[in-house]
């Protein structure tokens, strides 16, 4: 249900200003404003994504379309939609432990507290903020609905759809969460921001797995994202080797931007990454029973995936590790109750024992 209350009266003229500053109070970095209409490229780009099979098992993409393709239709009242984008910049080099093949990566966002509880908070106290202003109704997202927040980014002035799709900023590099407030205000607008990428191609080459079949097209597919955190069951045996010690995420092509040379630090602390989490053994990691893996990653987004489907993403780093310190721990798992961590354990334990007799 969105909030709702009646005017205080105050002043509107400048209103926008006041928003934006109570946003960076909330620890926003970056406001911007657009119409919920301002996104007329969408409903091309969806059907084509869908078309092509880009989406894998993430079948919900395929829902709820006439909403995902039309954010005014979502909430036809809507007449703008503030666009925020809050910085999770990595204090250490995000991609570090991949020179460690006996302990596991973790993508930035995911090395301490579920973002998606954060900015939500923070949203809902913008929004009850605004209300108290001006009135109107309000409905927050933080990548819970079916928003195109990306291309709302982007014509709202946020930054721009890279060439990995995701969207970068000129001050803020790729390092930020995005969340939005729908709001039956009318509010001033921003101008959209204009693509910036020129001929660069940093992150289209930086990708393990070719899983950009041309720039600003993503198959997820083959993106190790998705293939560690939305695919279920095995993974195909072509792209095993290719994931590296990557056990929950990639950050490949968002490290390799040049534009995060404008990255500010991440304010929150709960968005730094806990030391565990850092260089996390992968041995150590193997040895998760369901309990164990809920104890460690309570508050974490990784709890979502569950215990069978992280372990297994670690059992293929073990194959990739070429460490004999690690066949033990693999041979721990080639009776495990859930077929596809099986699976995954005789996997790594034929790689890691060809490696040794090669």
């Amino acid at each position: 249900m969105p909030f709702q209350m009646e005017p205080c009266g105050l002043d509107r003229s400048d209103l926008k200003a006041r928003l934006i500053s109570r946003a960076k109070e909330e620890g926003f970095d970056l406001t911007r404003i657009c119409r919920p209409w301002d996104v007329p490229q969408v409903p091309q780009r969806l059907k084509e994504f869908l078309e092509n099979g880009y989406h894998g098992q993430m079948n919900w993409l395929a829902e709820r379309t006439h909403w995902r393709e039309n954010p005014a239709a979502l909430w036809p009242e809507a007449r703008s939609v503030i666009m925020l984008g809050e910085s999770y910049t990595p204090k250490e080099h995000p991609l570090a432990a991949l020179k460690h093949p006996e302990v596991g990566n973790i993508s930035v966002y995911a090395r301490h507290k579920d973002y998606h509880d954060l900015t939500k908070k923070r949203l809902k106290r913008l929004a009850r903020w605004l209300i108290e202003q001006s009135g109107g109704e309000v409905k927050v997202f933080v990548d819970t609905a079916p928003v195109p927040e990306k291309p709302l980014g982007q014509a709202a002035g946020l930054g721009w759809q890279g060439k990995h799709t995701n969207l970068v900023s000129r001050d803020l590099g790729n390092w930020f969460f995005i969340g939005s407030v729908f709001t039956t205000l009318d509010l001033d607008t921003d101008k959209p921001e204009k693509d910036r990428c020129g001929s660069c191609r940093a992150c289209l080459d930086a990708c393990p797995t070719d899983a950009f079949p041309a720039p600003y097209k993503l198959d997820a597919r083959r993106c190790i994202s998705y293939l560690t955190i939305e695919h279920k069951g095995p993974v195909d045996e072509e792209l095993r080797p290719k994931l590296g010690n990557r056990i929950y995420g990639c950050d490949d092509c968002l490290a390799a931007c040049p534009w995060n040379k404008f990255a500010v630090a991440a304010r929150e602390v709960r968005y730094h990454a806990r030391d565990d989490l850092k260089f996390p053994a992968l041995a150590d990691l193997a040895a998760l029973d369901d309990a164990a893996f809920r104890a460690k990653f309570s508050g974490s987004p990784i709890k979502r995936i569950g215990r069978d489907r992280f372990v297994r993403n670690v059992l293929y780093a073990i194959g990739n590790s070429r460490s004999e310190r690690l066949l033990s721990a693999a041979q721990n798992l080639v009776n495990d109750p859930d077929p596809t961590v099986a699976d995954a354990a005789r996997w790594a334990v034929e790689r890691l024992q060809s490696a040794l007799v090669a």
